[in-house]
C-alpha cells in the first residue's frame, strides 16, 4: 500500500529466468502451468506503483538476456483492482506485478500468484533483505521487496533550535512537550503534520503510533490488541486525536493524505514534525530545493517511545508473478536483476543521475544501502541503515491476514470520524476492535 505509502504511479512487468545462478526455475518441477519458460526472445509486462528504471539499464537487460520489458503506469489502488480483476477472471495483465506488503495474506490465501521459491533462492536472500519476512505467507514467499521502506520520526531542527530545544526528544512525552513549546512561541502555529485523511495513510500512521507507545494491532490469530483504554493502540489514538483537538495539528488535516502533508507542510515548513514520516523522504523531498522551501533542516529523529527509542513499522513494497503470467520464468529472471544490489544503489543515486530511478528511495538490500553509504550518496545512509537493519519491524509480525484491507478501511474510517468529532475515541477503537474479532473468526 504500498506500501502503505501511495506511489505516483505504477508499472508492469515481465522478465524470463533461467536454471543458473540465484535463480532455481521452473527446471526443477516448479514452474508455471500455463505460462511459458521461455527465458529470451520474449517481451515481458512489468506492473509497479514506481516509474521504471532508466531506458538505459533497461535496454542494458534485454541486451544480456534477450528479454525486453514493457513498462506500464498506473495508480496504486487502480493497480490492486487490475490484479485482482485479472486474477477473478483468470486473464492475463502482467508478468510480473506489485506485492505490497499488506495483501500477503490476501494473496497467499487465493493463490494469485506463484511462491517465488521455485523460481529464486529465497533462503538466500534472508541475511541480506530484512523485509522479506513480510512477503511470506504459510512458508511460501509471495513476493520480493524491491524497495526498503519503513515509518520514521522527521523534525525540521532549525524550528526545533528556533523555540529554544537544544536536545532532541527521545520519549513520547517529551517530543509532545517540545512540539507544545514550539507553538507556545509562536515558531509555528500547528507543528505536527498527522494526515487524517480516511485513507491507508492514517491507518499507518497510527500502527507507527501504536508501536511508539509499546503496543501492537493483532495478535497472531488476528484478535486486537488495542480494545481496552490501557492498551497502546488506545492511547496511541487518543494522542493523536489530542493532537488535533489542541492545536497541535492543522485543522485543514482533517481532509490530508500522507504524501500530501508531507508535501505541502512538512516540505514547506509549515509544521516543525511529521511523527510517521516515510524512510528516505528527507534526501528524495525535503532536500530537493524545487520541492522543498527547508533544504538541509529535516532530519530523521529516533521514534520516541514510551521510554525511549520505539520500533519503526516496515511498509515495503515487492513484486511477484501473477499465475497468469505469459513468460514466469522471464519475469523472475528480471525480478532477480531488478533487486541486485548495484542496481538497487545505481536506482537510488550511487552512480550519479543517469542511473537513477525516479521515486526509487532505498534499497531493500542491506548490501545495497551499504553501497550507497560508503559512497556518501544517501543521506543518512548510515542511520537508515541502521533502522533497516535493527528497528525495522512488521506491523503484523505473523504476516498480514487475508482479511488486512476490510480492517484497514475501519480503522481509518473511524479514526477520521474520531478526528471530526462525530464520534468519540471509544467508540472508534470498539467500532475497529469488534471489525477485527469478526473478521478473525471469518463471521
Amino acid at each position: 500500500m504500498t506500501s502503505i505509502r501511495r506511489h505516483p504511479t505504477t508499472a508492469v512487468l515481465a522478465v524470463g529466468l533461467a536454471c543458473t545462478g540465484m535463480i532455481a526455475t521452473a527446471c526443477s518441477g516448479g514452474g508455471s502451468s500455463s505460462g511459458s519458460s521461455k527465458t529470451s526472445g520474449v517481451t515481458i509486462t512489468v506492473a509497479l506503483a514506481t516509474t521504471p528504471p532508466p531506458k538505459a539499464s533497461l535496454d542494458a537487460f534485454t541486451a544480456s538476456t534477450g528479454i525486453k520489458v514493457t513498462w506500464t503506469n498506473t495508480d496504486w489502488d487502480s493497480l490492486q483492482t487490475k490484479i485482482a480483476a485479472a486474477a477473478t477472471a483468470k486473464t492475463y495483465f502482467a508478468d510480473a506485478t506489485d506485492v505490497d506488503w499488506s495483501r500477503v495474506g490476501e494473496l497467499g490465501k487465493l493463490n494469485w500468484f506463484y511462491p517465488m521459491e521455485k523460481y529464486i533462492d529465497t533462503k538466500s536472500l534472508t541475511a541480506d533483505m530484512p523485509q522479506i519476512t513480510s512477503f511470506t505467507d504459510a512458508g511460501h514467499v509471495v513476493g520480493i521487496p524491491y524497495d526498503a521502506s519503513f515509518l520514521v520520526t522527521t523534525v525540521n531542527k532549525a524550528l526545533f533550535a528556533k523555540a529554544g530545544i537544544t536536545t532532541m526528544p527521545t520519549t513520547i512525552a517529551d517530543y509532545t512537550t517540545d512540539l507544545q513549546q514550539i507553538k507556545a512561541k509562536s515558531v509555528v502555529q500547528y507543528p505536527l503534520n498527522i494526515p487524517f485523511a480516511a485513507a491507508e495513510g492514517l491507518s499507518t500512521y497510527w500502527y507507527q503510533t501504536t508501536a511508539a507507545f509499546g503496543g501492537t494491532i493483532l495478535d497472531g490469530a488476528g484478535k486486537p490488541q488495542f480494545a481496552t483504554a490501557d492498551s497502546a493502540g488506545y492511547k496511541a489514538a487518543q494522542w493523536m486525536v489530542d493532537a488535533l483537538k489542541n492545536g497541535l495539528v492543522p485543522p485543514g488535516n482533517i481532509n490530508v493524505a500522507d504524501s500530501q502533508g508531507q508535501q505541502t507542510l512538512m516540505a514547506k515548513g509549515t509544521v516543525a514534525s511529521t511523527f510517521g514520516d516515510y524512510s528516505g523522504n528527507v534526501g528524495s523531498l525535503y532536500d530537493l530545493p524545487d520541492s522543498s522551501s527547508v533544504v538541509n533542516q529535516i532530519v530523521y529523529l529516533p521514534t520516541p517511545g514510551v521510554s525511549g527509542t520505539a520500533p519503526n513499522m516496515s511498509n515495503p513494497d515487492g513484486i511477484g508473478i501473477p499465475k497468469q503470467a505469459k513468460y514466469p520464468a522471464a519475469a523472475a529472471k528480471f525480478i532477480e536483476w531488478f533487486t541486485q544490489a548495484q542496481n538497487q544503489a545505481d536506482f537510488a543515486g550511487v552512480s550519479g543521475p543517469d542511473k537513477v530511478m525516479t521515486g526509487y528511495f532505498l534499497p531493500s538490500r542491506l548490501s545495497g544501502v551499504s553501497l550507497l553509504t560508503q559512497k556518501g550518496t544517501l543521506i543518512a545512509g548510515a542511520q537508515l541503515a541502521d533502522m533497516l537493519k535493527n528497528s525495522a519491524k512488521p506491523v503484523f509480525p505473523e504476516g498480514a491476514p487475508s482479511w488486512y484491507p476490510e480492517f484497514s478501511r475501519a480503522v481509518y474510517t473511524n479514526l477520521h470520524a474520531a478526528a471530526t468529532g462525530s464520534m468519540s475515541v471509544a467508540d472508534a477503537i470498539k467500532a475497529m476492535s469488534d471489525t477485527a474479532n469478526k473478521l478473525s473468526s471469518g463471521s
